[in-house]
């Protein structure tokens, strides 16, 4: 049987020739292997066909056949190692904790153990007729985040 040892054994060469990082390694039943890769200046689509042509080409399908599927990390999905955090320095986040709250901003330090978001609001400040802008910067614990994906805007 094909391990997950074994598939990062086989591309940690490449890697970082190719200065990626593994986001997510999966093999499942019938020998059904899911890569997916991320890089600090991004992934394209030949780093994807080598790191699949370096598995491939050491892999014997004449003595366990597999299926491989190797992708980059989506901008919809959410970040699951903390170099995506570090990727992300200075995008816009929205981060759900584990009690549920959102909060959207600035993605601004990424920390050993926690991140800091920097977000803005209005409130309406005694003896003033327009609302101020306040900014603050929230850290939140690694361990309190239950999810974090990336803002798309095309402004």
């Amino acid at each position: 049987m094909i391990t997950t040892d074994h598939i990062k054994n086989l591309i940690s060469e490449k890697l970082t020739e190719k200065e990626c990082f593994v986001v997510a390694l999966d093999v499942r039943s019938g020998n059904n292997i899911l890569l997916e890769v991320d890089s600090l200046k991004g992934v394209s689509i030949q780093d994807c066909v080598d790191l699949s042509k370096t598995i491939e080409h050491n892999l014997d399908r004449e003595e366990e056949d597999f299926e491989l599927h190797v992708s980059s990390a989506g901008l919809d999905k959410p970040f699951r190692v903390k170099e995506q955090y570090i990727k992300n320095i200075g995008k816009e986040v929205k981060v759900i904790t584990n009690d549920n709250e959102k909060i959207k901003g600035e993605l601004k330090e990424v920390g050993e153990e926690e991140i800091t978001v920097e977000f803005s609001y209005k409130e309406k400040m005694e003896g003033r007729k327009k609302k101020e802008k306040i900014v603050k910067q929230k850290k939140i614990p690694f361990d309190n985040i239950k999810e974090t994906t990336i803002i798309i805007s095309f402004k």
